[in-house]
């Protein structure tokens, strides 16, 4: 094997190891491209169940609103309601001036 013969192969390996290089580098925006949609698909399936969740709760409580038992105990509790001959006790909590006031 002479001298030509060597310079050959290293020139020939040398040439498939530029190509391979080429070739990784037109890719690489590609993958980067690749990579940042994968995490945006991530993102957006978490939101999907979010938001999927918040649905089902809010189906349910349509369906408890259907019910006449449901819609008087939320009115009495957010509205203070009562029926005729009941008293409504409110409950306040204390303003937050009165909770740094200091007693001897």
């Amino acid at each position: 094997m002479n001298i030509w013969d060597k310079l050959t192969r290293l020139v020939l390996g040398l040439l498939v190891l530029a190509a391979v290089l080429a070739i990784a580098l037109c890719f690489e925006p590609v993958l980067k491209q690749n990579q940042g949609l994968r995490a945006r698909k991530l993102d957006l399936d978490q939101k999907i169940a979010m938001e999927t969740e918040r649905a089902r709760k809010l189906e349910a409580s349509l369906h408890a609103m259907q019910d006449p038992k449901t819609v008087e105990r939320l009115a009495r509790e957010r509205l203070s309601y009562a029926k005729p001959g009941e008293d409504v006790i409110v409950f306040e909590s204390p303003a937050a001036t009165n909770s740094a006031a200091v007693y001897p």
